[in-house]
């Protein structure tokens, strides 16, 4: 699933925009909805990236790993249908199962 969508549930969310996924929507939503409030819970980005780490384990099963960043470089491989990499506000966010 590719997509380059803006979600509209939230102010915070509406600036999502998803650049590359490989997840079910509802999974995706699910993503945003936690990135949006981590980053208005938490100003450091590692403890942005945490968060949705530790919410995704728990809701979804380990073993996930979130890059949070406003520049950084990847190349990964994931678990088959668990991938998201989106914009949200001024940060890019990576986020995919693998383990």
């Amino acid at each position: 699933m590719l997509s380059s969508t803006e979600k509209s549930k939230r102010p915070t969310e509406k600036r999502a925009v998803i650049k590359n996924a490989d997840m079910h929507s509802e999974v995706q939503e699910d993503a945003v909805q936690i990135a949006a409030y981590a980053l208005e819970r938490f100003h450091v980005e590692k403890d942005i990236a945490a968060h949705l780490k530790k919410e995704f384990d728990r809701k979804h099963g380990p073993t996930w790993h979130c890059v949070i960043g406003k520049n950084f470089g990847s190349y990964v491989t994931h678990e088959t249908g668990n991938f998201i990499y989106f914009y949200l506000q001024d940060r890019a966010i990576l986020l995919f199962k693998s383990g």
